[in-house]
């Protein structure tokens, strides 16, 4: 290995750590944090967001957080060979790294989540995003396309390579919104011959 290479994933790995140190790694994009439905809604939809780290986040939010994703994902596990598993799903939602980025409508009530964290992923400094919920009365507003590019912002902002994030195989609607808005399978995705259930897909963010 050469000295640039060495330096490099030493500049790499300390930009994750940089990343993953700020408390709200999203500041630096005071207009990520309102959101207005460009469709007519009846009611105007527009939303706040703040992002925050699991530690900071109340009990109530976090169950809801793991309500949702089990209202919104477990018909499809329950499809899989794996199934549904509610307690990997909560630990998985509960890990002390986590950090979200979540929704709220006019009346406080949260409506959608991201949750993320930087990593080094395959040799690459990654934003890798676990999970995105949205309620159904939030869906089909530009609220996920709005929280995702929150995330490529934050991610770039950070020296990031790409975003990366799993989606189910059998999850028709996800995969086609996050190819929609330029998701592409990446390099670490299981090939065909391993059958997996999901996909790997990412985003650059360093262009």
């Amino acid at each position: 290995m050469t000295n640039a290479t060495t330096n490099n994933a030493a500049n790499q790995q300390r930009n994750v750590e940089n990343a993953a140190r700020s408390k709200n790694p999203l500041e630096s994009f005071p207009d990520v944090f309102t959101y207005k439905s460009p469709k007519e809604a009846e009611d105007g939809a527009s939303y706040s967001l703040y992002c925050r780290a699991k530690g900071d986040m109340d009990s109530k939010t976090l169950k809801w957080a793991f309500k949702l994703a089990e209202k919104n994902v477990s018909p499809f596990y329950k499809q899989l060979s794996m199934g549904w598993q509610p307690k990997v799903k909560q630990n998985d939602l509960m890990k002390g790294w986590a950090r979200y980025l979540v929704a709220v409508d006019k009346s406080k009530t949260p409506v959608a989540y991201a949750m993320f964290r930087f990593d080094m992923d395959y040799g690459h400094p990654v934003l890798y995003c676990y999970e995105m919920q949205i309620e159904p009365s939030a869906q089909r507003q530009g609220l996920g396309k709005h929280m995702m590019l929150a995330l490529e912002r934050c991610a770039k902002h950070w020296k990031m390579d790409k975003i990366v994030l799993t989606v189910l195989k059998n999850n028709d609607n996800a995969r086609a919104f996050f190819k929609t808005i330029g998701y592409v399978l990446d390099d670490s995705s299981p090939d065909i011959l391993e059958k997996a259930d999901y996909e790997i897909l990412s985003k650059p963010v360093n262009d």
